[in-house]
């Protein structure tokens, strides 16, 4: 900011179509590099965009160095005609020096004094339309602040809670238009508790900057906790929350070879108890070493948590392979679905906890990746630990308030193609044997 109005000055003594259009083309090239940042291992080059910025900072420092060093040509016509009027002499001729100042006629000409105050502008306009301002501002805060209070969800039974996995592809559809609210629609539909996102990155250029969780936060009147930051250069995982989040870390997991991945391990307090919550976000298949290592982190995390545990994750492998298996063994959970053999990326898994439903929402065009959702029961306080293993497709079987909703049709086998729909199988419903 500090180089802006020499800046300025160059552009304006520079050929306007050409400084704008090479200005247009920097910005086109550096929204580019802002997308290569999460996606270098679908770009060639990319990985300098990722892990080595400060080279790319250096040469965006040197472009700017280049440009202070340019000097403006003053225009020929301008200097001739102010050499003109400086050779002009105060004679008996023309007006004095001192007569002009003075603010005395010649020919009928007025030449007034002018004395300039080079702050009344600022104290007739810009102080009044400052001081609205911060009115407005104030105003439009305390308004937003009454969506800030968030109250836990009253249900028919308290230990009951819902948990859903969505790449949210950083808010925009596969058109490439922006979705937040129909984003926001649809996790309304579904109901669910406690949401993990992937893809949730923000500040970045081609997103308008904005802040993802901190929108779907005040939208949905839940509790965010966005994940590494945006600076650690990952796809971004969010954790979002109609409980209170008691406490939570922040985990770049190992990532030798390629992207990094982020994970978010949370507590959260759910009518009094608390359960542990994991959503991450693992690299991609192409890098084993990666997945391996990533594995066998998340596998300690959930391993080393004393509290029933929820995963959500994008794992990129499919089940039965070497990285699923180490997730259930080493890290102690259960899959919601094991039978459910048709998944690459999304996964549910659990401890401590009796699950009660599965259900697969297609994206409808709203993003590149279903929604998985599950619900589960908190035991209660003495109660001993018994899972349901019994598997029902047809909600007559469960009581009411145990349904998903109807918002999106029924039981759907196969893929559903269209708007947002069941679909894999599923809901499907857990039963006591």
């Amino acid at each position: 900011m500090s180089i802006w109005p020499a800046m300025i000055d160059r552009l304006f003594c520079r050929p306007s179509a050409r400084t704008l259009a090479l200005a247009n083309l920097t910005y086109v090239i550096l929204t580019l590099g802002s997308v290569w940042v999460v996606a270098y291992n679908f770009v060639p080059g990319g990985e300098y965009t990722r892990e080595r910025t400060d080279v790319l900072l250096g040469v965006a420092m040197a472009f700017v160095g280049l440009a202070m060093m340019t000097r403006c040509k003053p225009d020929e016509n301008e200097l001739y005609s102010k050499s003109k009027k400086e050779d002009l002499p105060c004679n008996e001729e023309k007006p004095s020096c001192s007569e002009v100042s003075k603010g005395r006629r010649f020919n009928n000409v007025a030449f007034p004094i002018v004395k300039a105050n080079k702050f009344a502008f600022y104290s007739s306009h810009v102080k009044p339309a400052m001081f609205f301002l911060v009115l407005v501002t104030a105003g439009i805060m305390a308004f937003r602040h009454q969506n800030l209070n968030k109250k836990p969800p009253v249900k028919e039974d308290p230990r009951v809670f819902s948990a859903m996995i969505w790449t949210v592809h950083f808010g925009y559809d596969n058109k490439g238009w922006p979705s937040f609210e129909r984003a926001a629609q649809m996790i309304n539909d579904t109901g669910v508790d406690v949401v993990g996102f992937l893809e949730s990155d923000c500040s970045k250029s081609y997103l308008g900057s904005h802040d993802l969780p901190g929108w779907f936060e005040e939208r949905l009147g839940m509790h965010a906790d966005f994940g590494p930051s945006t600076r650690d250069h990952t796809w971004g995982a969010t954790l979002l929350s109609k409980y209170p989040i008691v406490s939570s870390q922040h985990h770049l997991l190992p990532s030798p070879e390629g992207e990094l991945a982020p994970a978010v391990s949370a507590t959260i307090n759910i009518t009094g108890s608390l359960v542990d919550f994991v959503v991450v976000h693992m690299g991609n298949d192409r890098d084993d070493l990666d997945r391996q290592l990533q594995a066998q982190e998340l596998a300690r995390i959930m391993d080393e948590s004393p509290n029933p545990v929820v995963f959500l994750g994008y794992v990129t492998s499919a089940p039965g392979s070497r990285d699923y298996n180490v997730l259930l063994k080493k890290g102690r959970v259960k899959d919601i679905d094991s039978t459910d053999r048709h998944r690459w990326c999304e996964y549910i898994m659990y401890r401590g906890l009796t699950r009660l439903g599965y259900a697969r929402i297609s994206h409808g065009g709203l993003s590149d990746t279903e929604v998985q959702m599950a619900r589960f029961r908190l035991p209660a306080d003495g109660e001993r630990y018994k899972d349901n293993d019994k598997m029902t497709t047809s909600p007559r079987a469960v009581p009411r308030n145990l349904h998903f909703t109807d918002r999106f049709g029924s039981y759907y086998a196969g893929h559903y193609y269209g708007e947002h729909h069941y679909h894999m199988s599923t809901p499907k419903y857990f039963l006591p044997e």
